[in-house]
């Protein structure tokens, strides 16, 4: 679950090696960029819903920190977590 500034987001594009783009619950579609603590385990695809942190110095980056899987995502919308923005997407 987010903590602080961490919200959720729907990945709409992988742009190569360690960056996606993804649509943010706030709205903004952000670059992202996978740690190297996950980038060769946790594969990350298009439409995977991930919990991303801002960046605090420039707001059209962000962390990506965790990918949720299939059925925890389910579970996360069926539990009314996830907002209409990226219900839709």
């Amino acid at each position: 679950m987010p903590h602080g500034d961490e919200m959720f987001g729907i990945v709409t594009r992988h742009d190569g090696g360690n960056h996606v783009r993804v649509l943010c619950e706030d709205g903004k579609n952000r670059m992202g960029r996978i740690p190297g603590r996950m980038k060769y385990r946790v594969w990350i695809e298009k439409d995977d819903l991930v919990l991303v942190e801002p960046w605090e110095w420039n707001e059209d980056k962000a962390n990506i920190e965790w990918r949720y899987r299939g059925r925890d995502a389910d579970q996360l919308r069926r539990e009314g977590h996830i907002e209409e923005v990226l219900s839709t997407a």
